[in-house]
């Protein structure tokens, strides 16, 4: 009795770390495989229907959280095979039958649901595949844990379990970086992203401009305002490379904004068609580009923006 009171506090943190590093893992493998499917089978009502930044998450997880579950259990194992009594833990039972409890109704609810989507008409194999994965992600840690607690002693293929486990895990993991690309890649979309960003403000600045003083600026040095506190950006990658603003027409209120971009922004997204890569709050404007030196035109409807001293 002594033995165990002294194990006891490290029985706890080594079962409780275990069974939490188990779910954290199996949302990311949910996570990451919903993503697939938005990925190879894209909803025609939404661009870009897979999120990256999804995929990203669920990646860095697996990378860290899942090997974490792998080296307690191989540590719990031996602990178990030196002390039996540790197996017999009530600690440990409570976790695996609450383990139990949580997949089973994941599973009931996941059942409902598909029926009650497919009485509905609505099936699709989107669907179909994202019900699939919860269903067996579940199913997969419910069959493995209720023949653990039915044993005495640790399950001899349970090995064999981890190494399957973890090949589709990096696979998983693998292919999700020929979806997101590299680090390179999306370090360079950050960047297209600021200079949409840049240009757009620079785009309400010099509509702004003409609006109070009704004619556009003749350089992007003349947006700069002491009392706002607006400075024309320059490249967010090289700073010593400013915006190139372009005046082409000064009596129909025309001019170009122009950028150099890493990457093309129409991106092959899914199997089916290229979709444009979407900027937060730039939806409404067309800011597609290729890479490299890309000019934007753009013409000011004299109508719709009208200048504010006109009355005066």
């Amino acid at each position: 009795m002594a033995g165990k009171k002294r194990n006891l506090p490290r029985d706890v943190f080594l079962h409780l770390f275990a069974i939490v590093t188990l779910y954290w893992s199996a949302i990311s493998v949910i996570i990451l495989c919903w993503q697939y499917v938005n990925y190879f089978f894209p909803d025609v009502l939404y661009y870009g229907s897979y999120d990256n930044g999804a995929i990203r998450f669920a990646v860095s997880s697996l990378v860290i959280v899942f090997p974490l579950f792998i080296l307690t259990s191989w540590i719990l194992n031996k602990i178990y095979a030196k002390e039996s009594v540790v197996r017999e833990s009530k600690i440990r039972k409570w976790l695996i039958y609450l383990t139990l409890f949580i997949m089973a109704l994941v599973i009931i609810g996941d059942l409902i649901f598909v029926i009650n989507t497919f009485l509905g008409g609505e099936i699709s194999i989107r669907f179909a595949l994202k019900a699939f994965s919860i269903i067996a992600v579940a199913g997969i840690i419910f069959g493995y844990y209720l023949d653990d607690v039915r044993r005495d002693t640790a399950w001899i293929l349970g090995k064999y379990v981890a190494v399957i486990s973890s090949l589709i895990i990096l696979g998983l993991v693998i292919g999700a970086f020929f979806v997101v690309g590299s680090p390179m890649k999306a370090r360079a979309e950050q960047f297209d992203q600021q200079r949409i960003s840049d240009l757009s403000g620079i785009q309400s600045q010099v509509v702004n401009y003409w609006q109070r003083k009704g004619v556009l600026p003749n350089t992007l040095a003349d947006l700069n305002d002491s009392i706002s506190g607006y400075v024309a950006p320059n490249d967010p990658k090289n700073q010593l490379l400013s915006y190139e603003y372009i005046i082409k027409d000064s009596t129909s209120l025309s001019f170009q904004l122009c950028a150099n971009f890493d990457l093309d922004s129409n991106t092959n997204n899914s199997k089916s068609a290229p979709i444009p890569v979407m900027y937060p709050d730039q939806m409404s404007q067309n800011w597609n580009h290729s890479a490299g030196r890309v000019c934007f035109d753009r013409a000011i409807d004299s109508q719709l923006y009208p200048p504010l001293n006109k009355g005066k």
